[in-house]
């Protein structure tokens, strides 16, 4: 039994210790033995009924308490949780889940309207596209809304530059679409600017990768890492997609001291919230929009529109207006996806409670 495990190294830091006193009246301490029973573990990777959890004991499998709350909330890798060792030591039973610093999300696939977490906790997200065919404007647009929302830091981490001929003008488009954000420019077969990432990965902090299948993100990790820490595949030939190797999220801890969370390639990004984020990404154009003749400007053909002049001038680029065209319809019909389902639960609330209640009227009218 390793107690002596520094739960700061996993990302543990004063938020959560002050999450941990308002649940538990104390404040958690690596060196506190006093806690043997209760104690904080992070989220490593989820199984399912299991899950992975990194506690002061070192890896254990985690399960659920049976409180219906702890149930039916939603987990994922990064998350922190206050857990009750059982069995030795050998097993836990999450007990809470810790308020989150950040989190990383989107609209799950399916009919239901429902948030699916991609990523907790993390400080920094590279967000990893690859200069071949998947180099895309318009959905790095959507990742960096997602990762401004996330509340950690997006950082755009372009791969396989030995692939591209012409990727100095690619990474002027990404900096100049996405103001303030670091852009780097890097090839895991040459080593060109790997050396520039290692600045992210320091005691303590995590860092997540997001992207497509195939961008090379578990390459990039083994790169950094100088030996084979996650599994890799090579692209088609042909179409240069990519074939999945993470299968699910993972959180793992690099010899350097941080942390990865590796996660598998996304083909699709729906967008759960987006103020924030497009209002980072896009501040620029929603500064325009006011600057439009017309309140309820469509931005089409109306005169004094501020969008077509600066269009037309260059102020503004083409695919960036697209992109923000697309993500506020997507988001207008998301709002109303889920407004629909507020008043849904609604009703069944109502009818639940008032079925009780008309079963004892017509017991009293008998």
């Amino acid at each position: 039994m390793n107690f002596k495990m520094k739960m700061n190294e996993y990302g543990w830091n004063e938020y959560f210790n002050t999450c941990w006193e308002k649940i538990y009246g104390i404040k958690w301490s690596d060196a506190d033995e006093t806690l043997v029973e209760h104690c904080p573990a992070r989220i490593v990777s989820d199984h399912g009924k299991k899950m992975k959890l990194v506690t002061p004991y070192g890896e254990v499998l985690g399960t659920r308490h049976a409180n219906e709350q702890i149930l039916e909330q939603q987990m994922a890798a990064g998350d922190w949780v206050g857990v009750m060792m059982i069995n030795g030591y050998t097993e836990a039973i999450i007990q809470n889940v810790l308020p989150r610093q950040t989190k990383f999300s989107r609209a799950a696939a399916g009919i239901e309207v429902k948030e699916q977490v991609v990523a907790a906790n993390v400080d920094t997200i590279f967000l990893i596209q690859s200069l071949n065919k998947d180099f895309n404007m318009k959905r790095l647009d959507r990742y960096l809304v997602g990762a401004w929302e996330s509340g950690a830091l997006p950082v755009v981490v372009l791969t396989k530059a030995d692939l591209c001929d012409d990727f100095e003008a690619k990474k002027a488009k990404v900096e100049d679409a996405a103001p303030g954000v670091e852009v780097h420019v890097v090839s895991n077969l040459t080593g060109e600017g790997i050396e520039s990432l290692r600045k992210y990965f320091s005691v303590g902090k995590t860092v997540a990768l997001l992207g497509s299948s195939g961008v090379g993100k578990s390459t990039l990790v083994n790169s950094l890492m100088g030996e084979i820490v996650l599994k890799t595949q090579d692209i088609r030939e042909g179409d240069s997609k990519g074939r999945h190797t993470t299968t699910h999220r993972e959180l793992v801890k690099l010899s350097c001291g941080g942390m990865v969370l590796d996660t598998p390639g996304m083909r699709t990004l729906a967008l759960w919230e987006a103020d924030e984020g497009m209002e980072k990404q896009f501040g620029d154009i929603e500064e325009l929009i006011k600057t439009c003749r017309f309140n309820n400007c469509t931005h089409d053909n109306e005169p004094g529109c501020g969008i077509r002049k600066a269009l037309n001038q260059g102020v503004i680029d083409a695919v960036k207006w697209e992109s923000w065209k697309k993500l506020q319809k997507e988001m207008r019909f998301l709002d109303a996806k889920k407004s629909h389902k507020i008043r849904s639960m609604e009703k069944q609330s109502v009818k639940k409670y008032a079925r009780p209640m008309k079963s004892k009227t017509v017991a009293r009218d008998y």
